[in-house]
């Protein structure tokens, strides 16, 4: 049995909500399609920048991969995947969130 999916606009408006209501602020750096539009997150925080790009875990489940490395990188490197994403998906959201401890707003299971 497959999980129902979340629309692409609604999940980001959901995720911009908990990310303002805890103090990681968020905004929308690049919309993609309201319905079927992946997305990728930018966590930004003291030491630079993280990609989060949407993923399966083993079990088929929902989760996240630190798309850019386990380590922060810089602001030309983030755009440089992203850039290289939009290539191949340009349906993409792109959402960037002030995040000082590198961890996103919104519950996530990473692989």
């Amino acid at each position: 049995m497959t999980e129902a999916r979340v629309k692409a606009g609604i999940w980001v408006q959901a995720a911009l909500r908990l990310g303002n209501a805890s103090g990681r602020y968020g905004a929308v750096l690049r919309r993609g399609d309201a319905d079927a539009g992946g997305v990728l997150v930018v966590l930004r925080g003291r030491e630079g920048l993280c990609v989060l790009s949407q993923a399966r875990a083993a079990g088929g489940e929902a989760a996240w991969l630190r798309a850019t490395g386990a380590a922060p990188v810089d602001q030309a490197a983030a755009d440089s995947y992203i850039e290289r994403q939009l290539k191949f998906d340009p349906d993409l959201w792109v959402v960037e969130f002030d995040t000082p401890d590198m961890l996103p707003p919104f519950e996530a299971v990473f692989v």
